[in-house]
C-alpha cells in the first residue's frame, strides 16, 4: 500500500506503510469546503472517475504512473481492479478513494467530487462511507483487537463496544478480543481489519490485495468472510488483486496495462 498516512477523521491519522510517490501538479482545493456543508445525495454511480491521470516526477523525468482513466462503479456492484505489478492498480484504488489526489481528471464519491473538499471534508466523507481493507492490515500496534476495531465508531461519536464486540464474534474472534496484533497471526489481524473495515457499514469497501500477505489457506478463509459481510451490508466492493479466482468472483474486472485499462469483462 502506497500511503503513508490514513486520513481516519479530519483530525486523526493511522500511519504505516512507505511514502506516496509526489511530484507534479495535482488538483487542490482553492477554498475550505468540508462535507458537512455539503448534502449527500443518492446517485448512481456511486463512485466515478473522469479522465484521471497520475504523474509523479522521477529521476528519469516525469514518469506517468495512471492516463485517461474513466470508470464507474454503481450501487451494490464487485468490481476487481486486474494487472501486473506496475500497471497503476493501487495507485488507482487510492485515487478512487480519495486517498491520492490525481494530476488531472476528477472523481466523484457517492455524489460528491473529491475535488471541491479540503483535506478534512475528504477525510469526514472516507468516514461516513467507505471502509478500507489493506494488505499490510493496518492495525494499530497500541490497541487491542477491540479497540482497534472500535476506532472509526468512537471517532464518528457513536457507541462502539457493544458493537465492536459483535463484528469481532462475526469473524470468530471473539475471544481475542484483549490480544494485542503482535499476539495474533496475520490472518487473525486480517480478520480484525474486516471487522473495523464493516463496523461502519460502509457504502463501498476498498480492498488493496486483502490476501497478498496470507497463505492460502487463510487467505481463502478472509476472502469468505469478506464476501459474506459484504452481502449482508450491502456495500459496492472494488478490489486489487493478483488473485484470477477472487477476480472472478467479482461482478466485473478492469483490466490495466501500463497505466491505462486495457479491457473490461
Amino acid at each position: 500500500m502506497p500511503y503513508a498516512a490514513l486520513r481516519l477523521s479530519p483530525s486523526t491519522r493511522m500511519t504505516g506503510g512507505s511514502s506516496a510517490p509526489t511530484g507534479g501538479a495535482t488538483n487542490q482545493p482553492n477554498h475550505n469546503t468540508t462535507i458537512s456543508r455539503r448534502r449527500m445525495v443518492h446517485t448512481t454511480p456511486l463512485v466515478r472517475a473522469e479522465a484521471l491521470a497520475k504523474a509523479v516526477a522521477s529521476p528519469g523525468g516525469r514518469l506517468t504512473i495512471l492516463d485517461d482513466i474513466s470508470l464507474a462503479v454503481a450501487p451494490g456492484e464487485a468490481v476487481a481492479i486486474v494487472g501486473t505489478s506496475g500497471s497503476g492498480k493501487s495507485t488507482l484504488l487510492g485515487l478512487l478513494a480519495g486517498l491520492d489526489a490525481p494530476t488531472h481528471g476528477r472523481v466523484w464519491l457517492g455524489g460528491i467530487a473529491l475535488d471541491e473538499l479540503d483535506e478534512d471534508g475528504r477525510a469526514e466523507l472516507r468516514a461516513r462511507l467507505v471502509g478500507f481493507v489493506f494488505q499490510s492490515f493496518h492495525l494499530l500496534p497500541t490497541l487491542t483487537a477491540l479497540e482497534n476495531v472500535m476506532l472509526p465508531l468512537e471517532l464518528r461519536g457513536e457507541e462502539a463496544r457493544a458493537t465492536a464486540r459483535e463484528l469481532l464474534a462475526r469473524v470468530g474472534l471473539e475471544a481475542r478480543a484483549s490480544h494485542y496484533p503482535a499476539q495474533l497471526s496475520g490472518g487473525e489481524q486480517q480478520r480484525v481489519a474486516l471487522a473495523r473495515a464493516f463496523v461502519v457499514r460502509p457504502k463501498v469497501l476498498f480492498a488493496d490485495e486483502p490476501t497478498g500477505n496470507l497463505d492460502e489457506r487463510t487467505g481463502a478463509r478472509v476472502i469468505e468472510l469478506m464476501f459474506a459481510l459484504r452481502e449482508e451490508a450491502g456495500c459496492t466492493l472494488i478490489l486489487v488483486t493478483h488473485d484470477a479466482a477472487l477476480a472472478a468472483r467479482c461482478d466485473r474486472r478492469v483490466s490495466l496495462e501500463a497505466g491505462r485499462i486495457a479491457g473490461q469483462s
